[in-house]
């Protein structure tokens, strides 16, 4: 299959590998989805299997950008809506669940027994103590995201008593909250940490059911968008569906953010020229060059990826692999830059600083105030985290194979077929409650960025 005519190789469509279509000699760039991927580090004959053996990564350190715009305007009208919860700040969710949030790790079975107890959901993590400087405020800011998520019908703050983030330090964190929506609990302070949990979750829930779902327009809807486990398909197939499921949304006056700066690499000029300001270029220039700083700070590879997983699904450079993961965001302006903690406020497309981790990216999606992620997988997964995380398989034989992990199959765009209409209907079906399978297996996990000193 050539998916661009540029292109020097072509994908097998039944491995995802890539094969010559013409003599490609040492030094030449190796040209897929009309990009170079890499160089060849040899003379390649035409028809001769394309992959580590004989193709390297173009990159190496930073890059002087230039702004040269290309914005396409994809606005559209529509009554389509979904039914939400709509809260008292004017934000509105997809589900009305109560959660437990811990301020520290010490915590964590507790929280778990009060879940088991009350049907409430909890979220382990071993962090909120022994942190320092930044490394402190990021668990923080990733909690708080949590705490005001509209996906919550009310929330219980559960804390120790003696750590770094403690409630009090935590609320000066969180500002202005909903007395009736958010309860607080020290554990140290309190004879019985079960009863009075059980207590304040019980009120919790009698105030969760106060809210009604009722129909909203769909441009209120803020979704994510992740790959993992990718393979040769996944920059054919689901990315690229995925991507057209943005521009649709974003048209709408929706919201999508796209997440996974070290799989930006190689690509990143592409997303530069979408953006829709020289204020947002030079935020999201910001944004690629602080996280290879941070690479440089641990004395690490810059280019280091793809993963062993990737290259046996027919990646081989990180250009192949960053050229396939943006497609998810399709060619929807970029609107704004988003930093650790930050909260979607903007329509359009917005780049949300992390790595590429999946748990840890999952959990930067749903802080940053997402309904939902897409997560476009060619090997499969079963993670999630708090909010639905939808799987979008890139082949058919891996969503016949995993169907208690996948739940939108993409593999026939494979064939030519345009999915977009079906997908965006899917998550108007997740939108009303319909469970995506994480949920229904309580697959709902979280991981916070480490990135400092433990004491």
């Amino acid at each position: 299959m050539l998916i661009n005519k540029k292109d020097n190789v072509e994908v097998n469509i039944e491995t995802g590998h890539k094969y010559a279509i013409c003599d490609i000699k040492c030094g030449q760039n190796v040209i897929k989805y009309g990009n170079p991927i890499g160089h060849a580090t040899c003379d390649i004959k035409k028809g001769e299997h394309v992959h580590t053996h004989n193709l390297k990564t173009n990159l190496s350190g930073k890059i002087e950008y230039t702004y040269a715009p290309e914005l396409t305007d994809n606005t559209a009208k529509t009554d389509k809506t979904f039914m939400g919860y709509v809260r008292k700040d004017g934000s509105v969710g997809i589900r009305n669940d109560i959660w437990i949030i811990n301020t520290v790790g010490c915590v964590n079975k507790i929280a778990e027994k009060l879940a088991s107890k009350t049907g409430a959901k909890s979220f382990p993590h071993p962090f909120g103590c022994s942190q320092l400087g930044d490394d402190q405020k990021t668990t923080q800011q990733i909690l708080s995201g949590m705490v005001f998520h509209p996906n919550c019908g009310g929330v219980l703050v559960l804390g120790l008593g003696c750590e770094n983030n403690n409630i009090e330090e935590f609320k000066k964190v969180l500002g202005s909250y909903d007395e009736e929506h958010v309860k607080f609990l020290n554990t140290q302070d309190v004879e019985d940490e079960l009863e009075e949990g059980v207590r304040l979750i019980n009120e919790l829930k009698e105030h969760a059911k106060k809210a009604k779902r009722e129909p909203v327009h769909v441009s209120k809807l803020k979704i994510g968008l992740k790959c993992g486990g990718s393979d040769g398909f996944s920059g054919i197939t689901a990315n690229p569906l995925v991507g057209r499921f943005c521009d649709m949304l974003t048209g709408f006056g929706g919201s999508c953010v796209l997440t996974e700066v070290p799989e930006m690499f190689g690509a990143e000029h592409l997303l530069m020229n979408r953006c829709e300001s020289r204020e947002m270029f030079d935020k999201t220039v910001a944004l690629i060059n602080d996280f290879k700083d941070y690479y440089e700070r641990h004395n690490q590879v810059i280019y280091e990826n793809p993963s062993p997983g990737n290259k046996a699904g027919g990646i081989t450079t990180l250009e192949e692999k960053s050229l396939g993961c943006i497609q998810k965001g399709g060619s929807s302006t970029i609107t704004d830059v988003l930093s650790y903690g930050d909260k979607v406020t903007k329509q359009g497309l917005s780049l949300l600083t992390g790595p590429g981790n999946d748990i840890v990216a999952v959990t930067n999606l749903m802080a940053a105030g997402v309904h939902m992620i897409l997560f476009t997988t060619g090997r499969g997964t079963p993670l999630g985290t708090a909010v639905p995380t939808v799987k979008i398989s890139t082949n058919s034989a891996l969503a016949q194979k995993k169907q208690n992990w996948i739940d939108f199959d993409a593999g026939s765009a494979i064939e030519g077929n345009d999915l977009t209409d079906e997908l965006f209907e899917y998550v108007i079906e997740v939108a009303n409650g319909k469970k995506a399978k994480n949920e229904e297996n309580g697959y709902e996990e979280i991981s916070i960025f480490k990135d400092g000193v433990t004491l």
